[in-house]
């Protein structure tokens, strides 16, 4: 007689066990480049059944535009539903996942949440009043020269400066918003037009310079201006106020430059789009390290509001990178667009446990 399956049960249960029990499969780990992931029980994961679960459902079916390997038949059934309650949109998820807990390679369990948003800024497309420092296209020479020119290099070097000339998409007022726009991949203008009429576009991520992003905060930290739990937008931002004199400084110890287009905006609702192709949910969308987490996977974040002990448990899409977000407990979380957002992004510097929903082997 043939050994059974090693996932069949004991030949002595076989008579009593229905046929659906015999035939569940257990699920095994799943070994990622970055990360590992192991099976558990829905109850593992904390917080769950208090999450306000329906407001997913936007940024899975934006995931759902370009699915995951294996994601095509959730997606299907997804698209199909539209969840009464958050109790709906739970069993669902429950019925056609699988949670994993998301481990290092090494068992690390814990990691960091930090959180990002889309600037909301005004600007000119001509140089006019306050509104001098340039935002760019990508340059003719981008591809052929590597690395490109530095941030450093780009304010103090004629033939550097002649690379971007022509290629401005418009102009703003502070070059710590010009930074800004630049770490965070893409923003919002009201702009004025050369004729005096105002429009809303975005800007959209279209290549770097070929350096490495360094953080102004981290250099604040290192010339020992500000603390490590200090660090954030609005003390640089303070920090820059007083010493003006030290500004270049501070922006020159990041070499990278991003370069973007120009998108029309004509739903002020719609986010961004991640690095997955899908327009970016607030509060519902995240970056990860891709090595760790594919795009299009629903994780489970367990981490506090920023600066604060207050849980922040939800179900979100993993839909954007970040050339600082590697790792596999590691997500960068996205607050959205305007003033508020900016000031919780800016201040997110929390522990991280997450768990990966994958559709059921």
């Amino acid at each position: 007689m043939p050994a059974p399956p090693v996932d069949a049960p004991p030949a002595a249960a076989a008579a009593t066990t229905p046929a659906a029990a015999v035939a569940v499969r257990v699920p095994m780990p799943i070994v990622r480049a970055r990360s590992r992931w192991v099976p558990v029980a829905w109850n593992e994961l904390p917080g769950w059944s208090d999450d306000r679960t329906r407001e997913l459902w936007p940024a899975l079916l934006a995931g759902c535009g370009k699915p995951a390997d294996g994601w095509a038949g959730v997606c299907k059934l997804a698209s199909a539903l539209q969840p009464a309650n958050d109790a709906q949109a739970r069993d669902f998820l429950q019925r056609t996942l699988q949670p994993y807990r998301v481990e290092a390679p090494d068992g690390q369990t814990t990691g960091l949440a930090t959180g990002y948003f889309e600037p909301y800024l005004r600007a000119s497309r001509v140089p006019r009043g306050s509104m001098q420092v340039a935002l760019w296209r990508p340059p003719a020479d981008l591809a052929t020269r590597k690395p490109w020119w530095t941030r450093a290099q780009l304010d103090t070097l004629p033939t550097a400066r002649a690379s971007v000339r022509g290629h401005e998409i418009a102009y703003v007022a502070d070059p710590l918003d010009a930074l800004l726009v630049q770490i965070q991949g893409s923003g919002r203008l009201r702009i004025t037009e050369p004729d005096g009429r105002e429009r809303l576009l975005r800007l959209a991520y279209a290549g770097h310079n070929d350096h490495a992003y360094r953080s102004i905060g981290r250099w604040l930290v290192e010339q020992g201006e500000v603390r490590v739990e200090e660090a954030s937008w609005q003390t640089i931002r303070d920090w820059a106020r007083r010493y003006p004199e030290r500004l270049n400084e501070m922006l020159w110890s990041n070499p990278r430059v991003v370069f973007f287009r120009e998108e029309p905006l004509p739903d002020e609702s719609v986010g961004p789009r991640g690095a997955q192709g899908a327009p970016l949910t607030p509060g519902r969308s995240v970056a990860v390290d891709p090595l760790s987490v594919p795009y299009g996977s629903v994780l489970w974040l367990d981490t506090t509001e920023p600066l604060a002990a207050q849980p922040l448990r939800r179900a979100v899409m993993a839909q954007d990178t970040g050339s600082a977000i590697t790792g596999a407990v590691r997500v960068d979380y996205f607050w959205g667009w305007g003033a508020q957002a900016e000031q919780q992004a800016g201040r997110m510097k929390q522990p991280l446990r997450v768990w990966a929903l994958w559709p059921r082997p």
